[in-house]
């Protein structure tokens, strides 16, 4: 995993083996078939490759295809700027932006492990689904 700053961006990317677990653990098989997870991109964002290696963003919470947007991604052996503050750390929005949280409010924000993240990830974006009506 590199995980830092480049520019007044973080970004957490994953190795390959990584890349291959997180794909699953966020059930991108079922989610958005042909995109695997490659990282975080703010911590909002997952970055995503396509089969057809093109590069997405797509939001953490909803994980939803409408949502795919073309990007740009570092090299994985980009030099990113460590920053032990945040090493092994993900920003959590206690009620994520698309149920009407505050993305400015300290009150919203929790930093989670990885694991935590995957059980954060799957509950959200079940209810979005389940909001939605949709299935997946």
């Amino acid at each position: 995993m590199n995980e830092g700053w480049l520019d007044d961006q973080h970004f957490i990317l994953f190795t390959e083996a990584e890349a291959e677990g997180a794909t699953i653990n966020y059930s991108f098989g079922t989610l958005l078939p042909g995109f695997s997870v490659i990282g975080l991109r703010g911590w909002d964002d997952f970055l995503l490759k396509r089969a057809d290696g093109s590069f997405f963003a797509v939001p953490v919470v909803p994980i939803d295809a409408e949502h795919l947007a073309p990007t740009e991604v570092p090299d994985a052996a980009a030099q990113l700027e460590f920053d032990e503050r945040f090493a092994g750390k993900i920003k959590w929005y206690v009620k994520p932006l698309v149920f009407g949280g505050d993305a400015q409010s300290q009150d919203n924000v929790l930093w989670v492990t990885h694991e935590q993240h995957h059980q954060l990830v799957a509950y959200w974006n079940k209810l979005y689904r389940d909001v939605k009506g949709t299935s997946a």
